[in-house]
């Protein structure tokens, strides 16, 4: 489908069953028409002479509202203009770009270590070194100049907020309209004064691993500009997440948009033949029912994981698409993509029964690895509400520790504290704050949310599922986002208080060596978990961690209280000696001179406690955690 260079040429293959007539015109033939046959099932066809990388192209289509110039459904690239409408389609050679990444093996489906980003929010500066985020959105290479720090700070994964093309000046990217086609904002022109300096700074990335630098061509478009990225966050051994959205399309349609590009004839409440007339989130559901529809999304998925080399894909409020009898649609995407990429896992956002998105075909589900939770967040969330009662109010910690226990299918549950919809500023329907201030509302920066974040995180990433971190949640960043221009000046992330705040340094350094302990402790990485004591009296939360038939067991004791618990007599897997692997109080004020833990670590004997075979007394800190192995 689309425009696909051949020797000499390029096909063009469209679907449009309404239409008497279609014809194509670009600067190939000096934007006259050439027709497109018409075959069976409504889909027309052309192989076009002297059709070159770069050229540009419509359709021209005579139906039943009249003849008129539309985009490509399948079109890869758009031109930036100033004005959306008027953009023109891009054909493009995908395979002529110098991939470097062949040696990349992701990480296992039970390893990953999700950062999520939005390309326009995260970061921008100029040639200077300027700050010019609120200047314009951020692009795709400026993700180039936070690299190391992602790699410093230990996560294996970036996801990636929706990158297809949308209509509007800025965007969360949950309005997409023209699905095969990055968006083209996030890219730099060959002749924009920037270029050359993120282009320096590209060879600067390559030059590391021994690879040529790229030709000053190489980069010249938004689809070359993004595979950039990804071929150099797979050299830094970070795996990709693509965001797709096909519960519906755009928010707004303009003549030459897929919702104009072919129309049944009148008396249709819709007439579109490619969405319904019921409307979700601004946009229009697709008309999951129609092969070709179900079709076009599956290539959609299909072209990103080929051309693009995406890892993963993440698929927006799945709970839509079914409640729109798209049900069956997820079987066919989630079959098709798993016997072309069985490594690939498939992530859902499922809002209803949870088991079912993630049962396979055969007994009746929609085949998912992997599915969006929210009962962490939400147990940890309110515990956070009761710790701001202060030391005499009621905490209750037994809807945390359902929540470790709902998620013992490990790696099947993607579980996170913040993501882009709760903590944007313009969101009037389930914001909540971001950690810090979530954690102390009346001073972000105080004891009481330095401890309580670093606890609440340590049990996001020490309990059963795959953890999710949002940009910046890893500097302890207190304010809102926003993709909004009426937000955007005030609501980005703080980079240059990083250097000047031992918070934010102190919590930084927590959430790196966490991961980096989380690494090389593989019981953390799978399902088997046992919360074997839960006092909420005490405010204490202990649970155990395993892999079945290893052992490799991993103890996490979390303290809610104000004050150090001494002598604390906690339930042991086995005698012997525990070692102290980890204390979230060192990172108060690092390196904490009055830090509480337990040395080099304790004796556990055979007196059994709280169902388990020994036990120890041992040291927890105020509003801390430390984590024991053999």
């Amino acid at each position: 489908m689309g425009a696909n260079l051949r020797a000499g040429g390029a096909t063009f293959r469209l679907w449009a069953p309404a239409a008497s007539s279609v014809a194509v015109r670009g600067t190939f033939s000096n934007w006259a028409d050439t027709p497109l046959e018409r075959g069976d099932n409504g889909y027309w066809f052309a192989l076009v002479d002297g059709v070159k990388e770069g050229d540009e192209y419509l359709y021209y289509l005579v139906g039943p509202d009249g003849p008129g110039l539309k985009r490509d459904p399948y079109a890869r690239a758009l031109t930036r203009v100033p004005v959306f409408p008027e953009c023109n389609c891009i054909v493009t050679r995908p395979e002529s770009f110098p991939w470097h990444d062949i040696n990349f093996v992701p990480p296992d489906f039970s390893e990953l270590v999700i950062y999520q980003l939005h390309v326009g929010a995260y970061w921008s500066i100029d040639d200077q070194g300027r700050d010019r985020r609120a200047d314009r959105p951020g692009r795709f290479l400026d993700l180039l100049d936070r690299i190391d720090h992602l790699v410093e700070l230990g996560i294996n994964t970036v996801q990636l907020l929706p990158i297809q093309e949308f209509a509007t000046e800025r965007s969360m990217g949950y309005n997409g309209l023209d699905l095969f086609s990055p968006e083209m904002d996030y890219s730099v022109a060959p002749d924009d004064t920037d270029y050359p300096r993120y282009l320096a700074q590209a060879n600067g990335l390559l030059a590391r691993f021994g690879h040529a630098p790229y030709g000053s061509g190489a980069l010249d478009c938004q689809t070359k500009q993004l595979m950039a990225v990804i071929d150099i966050l797979h050299l830094h051994g970070i795996a990709v997440i693509f965001d797709l959205v096909h519960n519906h399309a755009g928010g707004g349609f303009d003549p030459k948009s897929l919702y104009f590009l072919d129309r049944d004839h009148p008396g249709d409440n819709n007439r579109s033949l490619y969405f319904t007339d019921q409307g979700w989130a601004g946009g229009l559901i697709f008309a999951y029912w129609k092969q070709e529809v179900r079709q076009f999304l599956i290539d959609n998925a299909g072209l990103f994981l080929d051309e693009y080399h995406v890892d993963a894909f993440r698929f927006d409020e799945v709970t839509v698409i079914d409640r729109f009898g798209g049900w069956g649609f997820l079987q066919d995407l989630t079959a098709t993509l798993q016997s072309r990429a069985p490594d690939v896992p498939l992530i859902a956002e499922y809002w209803a029964d949870q088991g079912a998105v993630l049962r396979t075909r055969d007994a009746g589900g929609a085949g998912f690895d992997q599915v969006v939770s929210s009962t962490l967040r939400g147990a940890l969330r309110a515990l956070l509400v009761q710790l701001r009662g202060g030391a005499e109010a009621r905490v209750d910690l037994d809807p945390v520790a359902e929540a470790m226990r709902s998620a013992a299918t490990g790696w099947r549950q993607v579980e996170h504290l913040e993501n882009h919809d709760i903590v944007r500023v313009n969101n009037d329907n389930d914001r909540e704050a971001r950690l810090p201030r979530h954690a102390d509302p009346g001073d972000p920066f105080s004891w009481y949310a330095r401890s309580r974040s670093r606890v609440v995180t340590g049990l996001l990433l020490t309990a059963p599922g795959i953890p999710l971190l949002f940009m910046g949640q890893e500097i302890f960043e207190d304010r809102y986002w926003s993709d909004s221009t009426n937000f955007f000046r005030d609501a980005l992330i703080d980079w240059g208080a990083l250097a000047s705040s031992h918070a934010r340094q102190d919590f930084f350094r927590f959430v790196r060596e966490l991961l980096g302990l989380r690494k090389t402790l593989r019981a953390l990485h799978g399902g088997e978990v046992n919360v074997f004591h839960v006092h909420s009296d005490n405010r204490v939360i202990a649970f155990q961690r395993w892999r079945e038939g290893v052992g490799e067991d991993v103890v996490v004791v979390a303290n809610f209280t104000e004050a150090a618990w001494h002598s604390y007599e906690i339930g042991m897997p086995g005698p012997g000696i525990w070692r102290e692997r980890f204390n979230s109080d060192t990172y108060e004020q690092w390196v904490n001179p009055r830090i509480d833990g337990n040395g080099n670590g304790v004796a556990a004997s055979l007196d059994g406690r709280q169902g388990m075979p020994a036990s120890a007394k041992i040291v927890i800190p105020a509003n801390g955690f430390v984590i024991f192995t053999r």
